[in-house]
């Protein structure tokens, strides 16, 4: 992650890096970046609308705090577009300028920088434990909870993670207890010499 956000920065085209980010800050696919206009962006509401998506029917996802920091930073044009191509028009591609950002960044070869990063979003997420799947599923705006479902495992490791914890601290707070009450039993009252309370 440190080697693509420094090739990002290196990366002297406007929209390449921006375009990147924002598919690893939102989880948004290729299609949605290339179409999202700036109408779309609701600032005050903190919303970002996905129109005519894939599937058919619009969606909204959350803008996110580092989305807002991107696209408050990033430059307007006299487009409506938030990444346009030439002469303003929709972007149809960017894959020249992301692929010289994934080969300085040393990403694998067989790595699809856009549908990849929106795959790390939802890798991200689904490891921490602490989103469900079915809140993982409207962030990527799936039709379908069998195509968030990939990402159960993730979740489940999380889990297990959790547990074994919980099962690891309950352990040390039983082995200390012990600890204690041996110590309580290894500290002798004072013996006292029965001649020296006579005199």
């Amino acid at each position: 992650m440190t080697r693509l956000f420094e090739a990002i920065e290196a990366n002297p085209n406007p929209q390449a890096g921006p375009t990147m980010k924002m598919a690893l800050f939102t989880g948004l696919r290729r299609g949605e970046l290339f179409k999202l206009k700036w109408e779309h962006v609701d600032f005050e509401r903190g919303f970002i609308s996905i129109v005519d998506p894939k599937g058919g029917t619009d969606e909204k996802i959350p803008l996110n705090d580092m989305a807002r920091a991107l696209l408050e930073s990033h430059p307007r044009t006299e487009s409506p577009y938030v990444f346009p191509g030439r002469g303003g028009r929709q972007r149809t591609d960017i894959n020249k300028h992301v692929n010289q950002i994934k080969q300085k960044a040393g990403l694998p070869k067989d790595f699809r920088p856009l549908h990849g990063l929106r795959h790390v979003y939802a890798t991200i997420l689904a490891s921490s434990g602490q989103v469900d799947l079915y809140t993982l599923q409207k962030l990527l705006t799936h039709k379908s909870p069998m195509m968030t479902q990939r990402y159960a495992h993730l979740r489940d490791e999380a889990l297990r993670r959790a547990s074994n914890l919980a099962g690891s601290l309950i352990e040390q707070t039983i082995k200390g207890t012990k600890i204690q009450e041996k110590k309580k039993k290894r500290v002798k009252r004072p013996q006292f010499d029965r001649r020296s309370r006579e005199t």
